[in-house]
């Protein structure tokens, strides 16, 4: 969420926010709208029932979202990120099995 709020300077200041200094403002701001847009679609469509198939599909794409972030923050060396996006990554594959899986979550 910050990506999308904070000025570039003070976001690539943060702690793991070199990859920020080289970026596009751009293409750092797509990327805050884009995790908001991600926290939307796994909350709401299960919680109104509408449209609940974008919960699965919203997790589904949250998993890649999060190996581009593993890969990009292992390059850089920051490998508690890595373990961070990680846990986001394994919270989002619980959601998807959970829709997709064996025994679906009803909707």
């Amino acid at each position: 969420m910050t990506k999308t709020f904070l000025p570039k300077k003070r976001l690539a200041a943060q702690h793991g926010g070199e990859w920020t200094g080289q970026a596009s403002r751009g293409f750092v701001k797509t990327l805050g709208v884009l995790e908001l847009l991600a926290a939307v679609g796994l909350i709401l469509p299960g919680a109104l029932n509408i449209a609940p198939v974008m919960v699965s599909v919203t997790a589904l794409c949250w998993i890649l979202l999060m190996v581009g972030a593993m890969i990009t923050h292992g390059r850089l060396g920051q490998f508690r990120l890595v373990l961070l996006n990680l846990i986001y990554l394994a919270m989002a594959a619980f959601v998807a099995f959970g829709r997709l899986g064996p025994e679906p979550f009803p909707s």
